[in-house]
Parts: C-alpha cells; structure tokens; sequence
C-alpha cells in the first residue's frame, strides 16, 4: 500500500524565533528570523493577526522587496538601492561621442531579412572599403618571466591556461612598449577580477610609486586586488561606466600628475571606443588645455644629460620614453566587435571618408561575429542534401565579459546561403575595417598605433592586440 503524503505541520511548530508562515510550495516553514515578541518576519508579516491594520507594499526603488507603507519615507532614505551621490570623476556621457540623435540609424532589419540584392551590394561596399588594407596582421605572441610558475602550474585546467597564455604575452608587449616602469599610473579598463594588474604589479617588483586604477561598471566577486603586498603600489577600483569616467577628476591622477597607461584584456564591444576617448580626448586633452607636465615629465627634464645617460647604462631608463605626455601609452586586447555602437565609436570619420554610414556600421558589426560564432562546414550526403547546419558551437572566447553575445544565425538563414569560409573572411574583413578606424582615430589624436596578433587562435578567436605610443619628434625636429 502506497504511504500516504505527509500532512503539513500546524503553523505553531516552527522552530524557535523563526517565521511561522508556512512555504506551502516548499513544504516547510519560512526559514528567516523573526523579530522579538513577533510571529513573522518582515516579508511575511503581512499574514499575522496582529499586523493586518498595516499594508506592506512592493519598494519603488526595487520590486525584489517589500515595506511597510507608513515607513516608505523613512525606507527610501536608507534603502540599499537607492541612488548613491555621484562621485567629481562622474561627469554623465562625457566619453559617448556622438551628440547629434539624428545620425543614430532607427530599428534595422535583421541581416537574415535582406534579400540577397542588399547582402550583396553590403558586401560589394565592405570590400571596396577594405580596399589597401594588411589583412595579415603580425604576429607578436610573447610571455613574461612574472607569469612562468602560474603557466606551468600543473593544477591550472584548460580554461586558466589559456587565460594566462593571454595575461602572459600582453605583459609582454607591454614590457616590448617599454611602458613597465616606475612612477606612473595603469587604468585597466574592464578590469573584472583585476588579474592582468596582479601580473603587472609582480612583474614591476620594486618599481616606486605606481598606481593602479581598475575600472569595472559592476560589482565582481574573486576579486584579486586584496592579494598585493606591494608598499610601493598603490590599487584603487572604481565602479563605474566608462561612458561617464573622467580620468582627471581622480585624486591620485589630479594631485600627482603621473602619465597614464592605459590596458585591458578583452575590452568588449564599445568600451574600447569609450576608453580610447577617455584617455586621449578627456584625460590627454586636458594636459593641453592647462599646459601641464606630468610629475614624471618635470623629473626628467630637471636632470642633467649626464644624470640621463647614467640611468640609461644603469638600465632604469629603458622604460623612460624619451618625450612625456600624459598617456604614455595604451595596450587592449580587442572583443566582441558585434557589440559596438555607432555613437560611441572613434573611427566615424574613417567610415564616412570611404562612403559609409551609420546604417553600413550596423550591418558590418553583426557581420563581424561570422569570424567567430564557431560556425561548422555543412556537409552533402549522396542525395545532394545538406546534412549538418552552422552551429552556435562553445569554441568561442570564454573571455572576462561572459562570452559573446547572440549573433546573426545560421548560414541557411542568409540570402544566397554564403559558404561558411566565406562568411568567416567577410566578417573578419568587418573586424579589421573597424579596428582600422580606431588605428586612424589614434594616428590622428599624435599617436603611433599598430595591430598584432597576440595569442594563438587555439587559445583565443579574439586574439588582435591595439596598442599605441605617443608619436616622437624626428631627430631634426628635435635638433631644430
């Protein structure tokens, strides 16, 4: 005989100083602690005999909670969602770019509603466009000696390794850049858990006065930056949107004057362009405006030529450039280019100088995620009949932004059902064009940018690393 289902117990038998509202759908009483002298707790007094004259009701600030009506003034005040005070480096959209709304194209067709006329014509434009242009960037795939006992950690899983692997050879370029050095300040932006100024910071040793800034807009869980014992370095993290950061409102920036290096390991989408914006037109501009020298600067050039050479033999000049400015250089592993946004991006004068617009960039970078989307070859069985389809495959960067977004489906749903290798050369030629407009806007701003590859496509697709140094006098402009 089948055993009958248990009876749920009288509401008088939950435990001592906990609620007595019993979860019917959890088949239990309510777990929370009750107040003293009361019955229920604060989500479930609603239902005790003694409160029914007071109605609890959902907070305006966050529907996950409820309050007591009379005490909604009082609640706002203190609730932990309400709108904290904006801190100086706030300053709301001073990073976005594009002012003008009219530029900004209205809701779009999505690519696999073009006919096959439009596919094509959009095509025809992207590769007039990509026209000159290096579609095999070098490679530059380095290490670092900081990072040698993490990579041949025998207990690292493949997911860790790999993230080293990238960690490591962007250490590397930054160190080839001659930008590990004292007296100076790293922003990393997207900065996540904080790893790559973990390896920064190790890799710097006794390096004095060096600070980090980690800019990240939400809260991150694991974070690393509590694990640097470092006198001489000094970490602050700000949570905040790069859209909004001021870089010269920061006090340590602000007081001290250090030239900055801006770095980051996959920066997703349109938070390149923000930092880009950041460091060159916020931060870098204001120098100008002030006609201000970076602490660093005024050292330099208080020391006597043979005080230089003599740090040159020495080897502590090596990461001294030879002129100052404010950003003394910018290091980003480059991301998800599907998430870019037209108002937001630097190299709009690079697409309008080839003919393109703001409807072409939105179709070019849901393009781009063809390079990427680990898309699989379709087979023809004997009857001539397709027998496998593009797949969403999980080959794709599990980078620190959580991945890649949703792309643009399979290859079947296209107009004119386009070869998967086609699709691949179309949207890495996507990638290379907008990273070619963030190359000009740079060139144009007095730097001297490049693209490489920086790790191994095994180890990651999005593997293209921009990096820039501020642009040097030649030898007769120096003399002159």
């Amino acid at each position: 005989m089948a055993a009958s289902a248990p009876t749920p117990p009288a509401p008088g038998s939950s435990a001592e100083g906990r609620c007595g509202y019993y979860v019917a759908k959890k088949r239990r009483f309510c777990r929370m602690v009750a107040a003293a002298g009361k019955r229920f707790c604060g989500e479930h007094a609603g239902g005790a005999e003694e409160e029914n004259a007071r109605k609890r009701i959902l907070c305006p600030l966050d529907p996950k909670h409820t309050v007591y009506e009379d005490q909604l003034a009082k609640h706002l005040k203190k609730c932990n969602s309400r709108e904290k005070p904006k801190p100086d480096f706030f300053i709301q959209d001073i990073n976005a770019g594009l002012k003008d709304e009219t530029e900004i194209p209205e809701q779009l067709v999505p690519i696999s509603s073009l006919t096959e006329e439009q596919l094509e014509n959009l095509i025809k434009k992207l590769k007039r466009a990509s026209e000159g242009l290096n579609s095999t960037l070098k490679g530059r795939i380095m290490s670092h000696p900081a990072l040698h006992d993490a990579l041949n950690d025998p207990k690292n899983g493949d997911s860790a390794t790999k993230h080293l692997k990238q960690q490591a050879s962007i250490l590397g370029n930054i160190e080839k850049l001659k930008l590990l050095g004292p007296r100076r300040c790293f922003v990393e932006f997207g900065a996540g858990k904080g790893k790559l100024s973990h390896w920064v910071d190790i890799a710097l040793k006794d390096a004095e006065k060096v600070h980090f800034i980690l800019v990240e807009k939400v809260t991150t869980r694991f974070k690393v930056d509590g694990k640097h014992k470092r006198k001489d370095s000094v970490f602050e993290r700000l949570q905040i949107d790069i859209q909004h950061l001021c870089l010269n409102k920061i006090p340590v920036l602000s007081r001290e004057k250090l030239p900055v290096v801006g770095i980051g390991k996959h920066l997703c989408g349109a938070a390149t362009d923000l930092a880009l914006r950041c460091l060159v037109e916020t931060y870098g501009a204001s120098f100008e405006e002030r006609n201000e020298e970076p602490s660093a600067k005024r050292m330099k050039n208080n020391k006597t030529d043979e005080e230089m050479n003599t740090m040159a033999q020495e080897g502590s000049g090596n990461n001294i450039p030879e002129k100052w400015t404010p950003v003394a250089g910018i290091v980003i592993a480059l991301c998800c280019h599907h998430r870019c946004d037209w108002r937001h991006y630097v190299g709009r004068d690079y697409f309008r100088a080839r003919g393109l617009g703001a409807v072409e960039f939105h179709y070019f970078q849901r393009m781009s995620s063809w390079a990427t989307c680990g898309m699989r070859d379709t087979s023809v069985d004997a009857s001539g009949v397709p027998t496998g389809q593009d797949d969403q495959s999980d080959n794709s960067e599990d980078n620190d932004d959580g991945g890649h977004g949703a792309t643009d489906g399979h290859a079947d749903s296209l107009p004119g059902c386009l070869p998967v290798e086609e699709k691949k050369k179309i949207g890495h030629l996507c990638k290379l064009l907008i990273d070619q407009g963030r190359v000009e806007y740079l060139r144009g701003q007095g730097f001297r940018p490049a693209l490489q590859y920086y790790t191994d496509p095994a180890v990651s697709l999005e593997n293209v690393l921009l990096t820039a140094l501020p642009s040097q006098p030649s030898s007769a402009e120096a003399t002159a």
